[in-house]
């Protein structure tokens, strides 16, 4: 899988920069090694995945094994770290990036299990998501062919290294096409800025503070491509980051079980809002009721989870009866050129409101338009009259509620406007990024202003 290690692309003495530190191809294997001598043969292994050469080792060192690694969260909490260790029966290591070994063993085949990555949790206990060799190559392939990736590229990113996104993108992803890897650390704009790479991934609240800083934004200037993924990009953020860059960002769309199965095209069309076509191998449909625009996105392709560890009954429960992967999110597909736009999720993004199904992000999109709104999250909430109605959770200054609903009608249909705006402080986002709405609705004490 990792073709750098095999010496395809020579042997740079900074072919890795994480936080400051580096090391060639040549010290990461030895490193790896070392790791796979002490790991090979358990039926997987743990590791705090802290952003480190020793992270990076570690992971490694598991794929040279053939033993699954379990990247931990570094700031879980003693519960959340027990049940996942409990749950997928690893034992917790500690690399060494000093260490060296010469260890050799049999080559893993790719069907077997690479990588579990745990989710979220935000509807139970957290599930361990098992990722083959053969998922993993087949992603990072077709992002390649999709982004132009290759070892040409420098890739800078300051994603955790216990998510798809940082893990499996950011850092196996260049050790397959041979890209130098420069990981800041920290998502930092001066940073970003500072790292002179050809090639940015980031995550929406990382892009917004990039844009924040025009210095730092025209210091990205000189790259080739910007990747925006693990929630929508505001369209604001997309016109600040065109204007002070250049570029203009791509962005994509994945899940933990499926890795990335949509990306817009480097050198193609990009619109915002939009997460482009469906990459090579994967297949996309939208189960809508009649007369509907957007339903729930269902898939099928090569880069698909193994299934929930020891979770026989979940696994099935993701799979429609004819074998598609019920993804969970709403979206909508241009008939025209196949452009696929995501609501939301179905849980809590499509919005019954009046007899009408309403995506969430469309409303969140054009809040986001407004001048005096830098943040905002809608949901439906329980009505009697309405069956649901729209409430849209704001951080803007010096703007009323009744404003911001007469700005959301003039710019959508009428029956899309919030029926209620509040006021927060700030909307409670994960490690990625991505608002955390149910955390919202938990709340109480957000004062409703007309």
């Amino acid at each position: 899988m990792l073709t750098a290690l095999e010496g395809a692309y020579g042997d740079r003495e900074d072919a890795v920069a994480i936080a400051g530190r580096t090391a060639s191809y040549e010290e990461l294997l030895g490193a790896a090694r070392a790791v796979a001598a002490d790991v090979a043969g358990l039926p997987a292994f743990a590791v705090t995945a802290t952003a480190s050469l020793e992270t990076v080792a570690a992971v490694v060192g598991g794929l040279q094994a053939g033993v699954p690694c379990v990247p931990l969260p570094p700031d879980a909490g003693p519960a959340e770290r027990e049940h996942i260790l409990r749950d997928s029966g690893a034992r917790l290591v500690e690399a060494d990036f000093a260490r060296r070994s010469a260890w050799t063993g049999p080559a893993a085949t790719p069907e077997e299990p690479a990588l579990i990555l745990y989710t979220s949790g935000t509807t139970g206990a957290p599930k361990g998501v098992v990722l083959s060799g053969a998922a993993i190559t087949a992603d990072l392939d077709a992002l390649a062919e999709a982004w132009q990736w290759s070892a040409e590229d420098t890739l800078v990113h300051g994603l955790p290294l216990f998510h798809v996104h940082g893990l499996v993108l950011g850092v196996l992803g260049a050790l397959r096409t041979g890209s130098r890897l420069v990981h800041t650390g920290r998502p930092a704009p001066a940073a970003y800025a500072a790292a002179g790479g050809s090639l940015y991934f980031g995550v929406p609240t990382v892009w917004s503070r990039i844009a924040a800083e025009p210095e730092a934004a025209a210091a990205l200037s000189g790259a080739r491509l910007l990747v925006s993924g693990s929630a929508a990009l505001p369209a604001p953020v997309f016109r600040d980051l065109e204007g002070l860059t250049g570029l203009r960002p791509v962005e994509r769309y994945g899940m933990t079980e499926s890795l990335i199965t949509i990306s817009g095209r480097a050198g193609g069309e990009v619109r915002p809002g939009t997460v482009g076509t469906p990459l090579a191998g994967i297949r996309t449909r939208i189960a809508a009721e009649p007369g509907a625009e957007i339903g729930e996105l269902q898939l099928t392709g090569p880069t698909l989870f193994s299934g929930y560890l020891g979770r026989p009954e979940a696994t099935a429960a993701a799979y429609t009866e004819d074998g598609w992967f019920r993804t969970g999110d709403i979206a909508a597909v241009d008939e025209a050129d196949g452009v696929h736009r995501i609501v939301g999720r179905a849980s809590i993004d499509m919005i019954k409101s009046g007899g009408y199904r309403i995506g969430a992000g469309e409303i969140e999109n054009a809040l986001l338009d407004h001048p005096k709104v830098s943040e905002a999250a809608v949901v439906g909430v329980p009505d009697a009259d309405l069956g649901q109605r729209i409430v849209a959770f704001v951080v803007a200054e010096g703007v009323t509620g009744a404003e911001l609903t007469d700005f959301v009608a003039a710019h959508l249909s009428v029956h899309k406007r919030p029926r209620e705006v509040r006021f927060v402080a700030a909307v409670p986002r994960n490690a990625m990024g991505k608002p955390q709405k149910k955390l919202l609705l938990a709340e109480d004490g957000y004062e409703a202003r007309p």
